[in-house]
């Protein structure tokens, strides 16, 4: 009985926007917890030093954090979208960025390197789809051919000559990940460490 009389609620379309806004928390907080939990195992294994037990901790508060903030951010954006659409009588496409300004503000506001790292990432896609929307918009003429080699190129020149001359301005898991890949490459002893390892151990 319990049960028919929950789905029976579920159904009611007058209490759409409020259920809206509890599935958007629920399904933040796991779709936070599927993307972060298996990139912290797989960069705390790589790239940090400590314990199990510290690690295993540092990979715990990593999930817990970015499934906590993108719970609260849905459910502060759905939320407010709802409010002003009731208020105003219908939606209106600013009432997204509005919600969605006040929840960043709001969840992602303060400078951590999980909210650096959905920041950083939300902020690559913005450019790419701008740049998309400009070229639709016929605000830039479409290219005759793809430009995706240039931003590559520029990509990845850019990031090395960071790297190279201005390490302290990247975020320190890509410094991380760089200095592995073009530092550590550097530097060897014998065959343990050239091919086995990356580092020797101090025992050697």
């Amino acid at each position: 009985a319990l049960l028919r009389a929950a789905n029976a609620l579920l159904q009611q379309r007058r209490y759409h926007a409020a259920l809206a806004v509890i599935k958007g928390f629920r399904n933040g907080a796991v779709y936070g917890a599927k993307i972060r939990a298996p990139h912290a195992l797989v960069m705390t294994f790589l790239f940090k030093s400590g314990s199990l037990r510290e690690k295993l901790k540092s990979i715990a508060q990593a999930t817990y954090a970015h499934s906590r903030n993108l719970a609260y951010f849905v459910f502060t954006y759905k939320g407010l979208l709802a409010a002003q659409s009731r208020l105003q009588g219908k939606k209106i496409p600013f009432h997204s960025f509005l919600a969605a300004c006040i929840g960043g503000w709001l969840v992602f506001g303060d400078n951590n390197p999980i909210n650096s790292q959905i920041i950083m990432y939300l902020l690559s896609r913005i450019l790419f789809g701008l740049a998309r929307l400009a070229v639709e918009k016929g605000y830039i003429p479409q290219p005759k051919q793809d430009p995706f080699p240039l931003v590559a190129a520029l990509v990845w020149g850019t990031v090395l000559w960071l790297f190279e001359y201005h390490k302290e301005t990247l975020q320190p898991s890509l410094q991380s990940s760089m200095t592995y890949l073009y530092e550590d490459s550097e530097v060897w002893h014998d065959l343990s460490d050239f091919l086995v390892y990356n580092k020797r151990t101090d025992s050697k």
